[in-house]
């Protein structure tokens, strides 16, 4: 790998990941040497078929789980547990159902370490600000029942950066929401990152998906992962340019790395849930 420069934000060096299972005695490589620098501001999307270490990738770097190999480092410091200066985002909501929106936005600034040196009002300005940021003003003393599932993303994720982090991490966060919703959320999660914004002004985010298309639209890389070990097989470079919502889709580019990136987990996928792979099923001894 080529050195770090000022403005890496994250690099993976050589992690690897096991899991020992007791019932067979045996363990299991789920990650294997994966390297990636991933820049300030840079919006990362890992896709790959299912089981090839996506969320356990985005445990590591949270701090949740720690590798069995190799090293994770933020701004050159080695992670070694979670912190507040990383945000992680589920794709359920996690929402306190007994509490309001208000308070949910609010919670880790009430009980965190965000909102140590804040005062009331401040922490109440912030939690406003970011409620608003996801158009959810007046909205603010309705209970996650009241509101639809992607009112509940929405809320979820003003949690999220009203706690400041310095990187988000987000599991899926859209893979539960109908179609429409999903293609909203879409474009505002762009807005909201600040995709009109300097480079400088963004937070670094880092998003697992298994909709190319949704990959493709938010980031400026797509990681594509192998399976059996995880691995990264390729780093796709977005060329499509920002600002995307509303005309992304109809770049004639758009399709064209969306048919790559199939391209490269397609046989995987296909494996992963039990059927025959683009050649398998092109072959003439499946065909009788």
């Amino acid at each position: 790998m080529t050195p770090p420069t000022a403005d890496t934000k994250l690099r993976l060096t050589g992690v690897t990941k096991s899991f020992f299972t007791p019932r067979t005695g045996t363990n299991t490589l789920a990650v294997a040497e994966m390297n990636l620098d991933i820049q300030t501001g840079e919006f990362i999307c890992i896709v790959g078929p299912s089981g090839c270490g996506k969320s356990t990738v985005l445990n590591m770097i949270a701090g949740l789980d720690q590798p069995s190999g190799g090293r994770i480092e933020k701004d050159g410091q080695g992670i070694t547990g979670p912190g507040a200066d990383r945000g992680v985002m589920f794709q359920d909501y996690a929402l306190m159902p007994w509490q309001s929106v208000e308070d949910n936005v609010g919670f880790g600034l009430r009980h965190g370490t965000p909102g140590e040196n804040m005062s009331t009002k401040q922490r109440q300005e912030r939690v406003a600000h970011f409620i608003d940021l996801v158009g959810l003003k007046g909205s603010e003393h309705k209970y996650p029942h009241q509101l639809s599932g992607g009112m509940r993303q929405r809320v979820a994720l003003a949690r999220l950066l009203a706690n400041g982090p310095d990187i988000l991490l987000l599991d899926e966060p859209l893979g539960a929401l109908d179609a429409q919703t999903r293609l909203i959320l879409q474009a505002e999660l762009l807005r909201i990152w600040g995709e009109t914004s300097p480079v400088s002004e963004r937070k670094t985010a880092i998003f697992i998906t298994h909709d190319i298309e949704e990959a493709v639209l938010l980031a400026d890389r797509v990681v594509v992962m192998s399976t059996h070990p995880g691995c990264v097989r390729e780093v796709v470079t977005i060329d499509i340019p920002r600002p995307r919502a509303g005309h992304a889709r109809t770049n004639p580019r758009f399709g064209v790395l969306v048919e790559h990136i199939w391209s490269l987990i397609r046989d995987e996928a296909f494996r992963a849930i039990g059927g025959a792979t683009s050649a398998e099923s092109a072959s003439p001894e499946t065909t009788h």
